[in-house]
């Protein structure tokens, strides 16, 4: 069995990384779970030290950057990048094992899908998995699968404070094929529920319709989080 190296960036995710952990929780011996903490101020590092995790301090809290050195530390053949916030269902990892098995060139990402009932986020998984599906252009909360070879070989996530999943997949397109697993990645609607979700879609898409266009990332960072 190839062994997979699941990759988690954190920072404060005490309230959310226990469900993540319990879930990841049925891996096997060749499956090693790496956490990138940026100095959690909660209890983020002992929740990992209880679930047997290894922890790997981050001197920034840049998810690009965590994600990067988790993947250098990894000892894994397959890298398994994952949102702290995010839930597994209960097939997942037969589903990851089978197919990782088939092809190495293939990069595997997740269905969307959003832990609340409201029918507005149904409406939203729809428009992203078909958007997904078409275009794979999957974003970081779908998780992304990829054998360490591959990873490396086009030099991984960047160090940007912003858009490190979307930049990624772009230097991937047209060189590797990509996949959407017929299994869905649970992410948390906490993002969403700050705001109108209609709102906070628009938003989105203004600033990745910025990036295409090639507009800095210093210049989308200090617009998205200038509130």
């Amino acid at each position: 069995m190839p062994k997979i190296s699941i990759i988690i960036p954190t920072y404060n995710e005490a309230q959310h990384l226990p469900l993540l952990l319990s879930d990841l929780s049925i891996i096997d011996e060749e499956t090693e779970i790496i956490i990138v903490d940026c100095n959690s101020k909660d209890k983020t590092r002992d929740i990992s030290h209880i679930y047997g995790t290894k922890i790997v301090k981050s001197k920034k809290k840049n998810r690009g950057f965590q994600l990067n050195i988790g993947a250098k530390k990894a000892e894994g053949n397959w890298f398994f990048f994952i949102h702290a916030d995010s839930r597994l269902n209960q097939g997942w990892y037969k589903k990851i094992n089978s197919v990782i098995r088939s092809d190495i060139n293939f990069i595997y990402f997740f269905k969307f899908k959003i832990n609340n009932k409201k029918i507005l986020y149904r409406i939203l998984e729809i428009v992203v998995n078909i958007r997904s599906y078409l275009f794979k252009d999957p974003y970081g909360d779908q998780g992304l699968l990829i054998h360490r070879t591959t990873y490396f070989k086009y030099k991984g996530y960047k160090k940007i404070p912003l858009m490190e999943d979307l930049d990624f997949i772009k230097r991937l397109k047209n060189k590797v094929s990509l996949k959407m697993l017929n299994i869905p990645i649970y992410t948390s609607s906490r993002k969403w529920d700050k705001t109108n979700i209609i709102f906070q879609a628009l938003k989105n898409w203004n600033f990745r319709k910025r990036w295409l266009r090639g507009e800095s990332i210093e210049s989308l960072y200090n617009d998205y989080y200038k509130n």
